[in-house]
């Protein structure tokens, strides 16, 4: 294949990568959409051990993991399938646009290549977001995961000529702006953080890599692998019910820890629990219960804002503000509101073309991850004031908290 050949199917892949981010759609806040993924399916049975199928596991996860969900307050579930039948991942991303999906969880369970020297003795769960990969064992469990759509007809056409077995072809992802990484990152971690507390799994890690169910996806995303079916006594355990509810478990307190989070940032207080015997309720408490009502209804005005309910689904629903601290005024000295425009796996100049308009730009890091914001306002309303301005060009930027020149979660 010559240089313009790759060149044009480079760009047709681009094309195809980003139109979901062109048909976006706005709505109306209302429960929030979990969409499970159990990989595989039908006469796509997955990594296979010396019993058990990938597919039969990653459906009874996402089962149990579904029960669970359904009995949280507000939270709506959607599967890509809820039984032993075939899906594409086409199909699947589909599933969840259309479903208007808040997350995305796809659920798999990986193996090693019979030639591997330590197929036998491997163990640990990983939690995959889109990105450029950045080690080979990460290319290949894209390159596993992807490979499912090879088993449709006419598969280079659905997938605008991606072809998965090609490392060529795995360059859009590193070309793609994510605009739901940070929010995918977070909820990896907390996953990965429960897999091994809660399900008692060895933690490798949060990484990324080109999954094109990921890429398709206009909402945060993850892809968990639970662990390592070619190991024996691995395998007996993902097979188990009591293995698949710990897992089910492990997914559930993350997600319950992200939703949390987000609820915080939407200015949704958690209601507190309520002792009707307890008549000692001092004058403090008061004071502090009168103050997280004054800040949750000064969060409602901000939200209710034209800046905060403008451009696409995302816009809408993310959060404008992420301050961490309820009691937070700006009477604080310490407290400073910057706006987070941009996430980046690698530190960029400061006279990139991404910055061009914006002043004052400013990066911390946060993990793995150099994170751009600007501004440095005293208050709350003065960084929403300037936040319309950076979201024409950062349609999900938002407002975080800095004391002393350290974020607040």
């Amino acid at each position: 294949m010559n240089f313009n050949q790759t060149m044009l199917r480079l760009i047709r892949l681009i094309l195809c990568l980003f139109v979901v981010s062109l048909t976006s759609l706005s709505i109306m806040a209302g429960d929030f959409v979990v969409v499970l993924d159990p990989g595989h399916g039908g006469h796509d049975y997955g990594a296979i051990g010396a019993k058990a199928r990938e597919k039969d596991i990653n459906l009874g996860v996402a089962l149990k993991l579904g029960a669970l969900l359904k009995k949280e307050k507000g939270v709506k579930v959607v599967y890509t399938r809820d039984g032993d039948y075939f899906k594409t991942l086409q199909q699947r991303a589909d599933i969840a646009n259309k479903a208007h999906g808040d997350l995305f969880i796809s659920i798999h369970t990986n193996s090693l290549d019979k030639k591997a020297r330590n197929r036998k003795t491997i163990s640990g769960a990983s939690t995959y977001t889109l990105g450029l990969h950045k080690s080979a064992e990460n290319l290949a469990v894209a390159k596993r995961e992807n490979a499912v759509m090879m088993l449709e007809d006419d598969f280079s056409t659905t997938y605008c000529g991606f072809d998965p077995n090609s490392t060529e072809s795995y360059i859009i992802f590193e070309l793609s702006q994510n605009n739901h990484l940070d929010q995918s990152i977070d909820f990896a971690g907390k996953l990965q953080s429960e897999m091994k507390s809660t399900a008692g799994r060895v933690d490798r890690g949060v990484r990324q890599a080109g999954f094109w169910v990921l890429a398709k996806t206009s909402m945060p995303a993850v892809l968990i692998e639970l662990d390592f079916i070619c190991n024996p006594t691995v395998e007996r355990y993902l097979a188990s019910e009591s293995g698949q509810k710990k897992f089910a478990e492990a997914i559930h307190n993350a997600f319950k820890s992200y939703k949390t989070a987000y609820d915080h940032r939407q200015g949704v207080e958690p209601e507190p629990d309520v002792d009707v015997d307890d008549e000692q309720q001092s004058v403090d408490d008061d004071s502090d219960k009168k103050k997280r009502k004054e800040m949750s209804e000064r969060k409602k005005r901000v939200l209710n804002r034209p800046e905060s309910i403008e451009g696409n689904k995302s816009s809408a629903k993310e959060a404008v503000v992420d301050d961490g601290d309820v009691a937070s005024e700006s009477t604080d000295e310490g407290l400073r509101y910057k706006i987070q425009f941009l996430t980046s796996g690698k530190p960029l100049s400061k006279k990139s073309k991404e910055f061009k308009g914006l002043k004052n730009i400013d990066s911390y890091r946060d993990g793995g991850l150099h994170k751009y914001t600007v501004g440095n306002y005293k208050s709350m309303d003065d960084a929403v004031k300037e936040l319309r301005k950076v979201r024409a060009k950062f349609p999900e930027a938002f407002v975080i908290t800095m004391r002393d020149g350290k974020r607040i979660k």
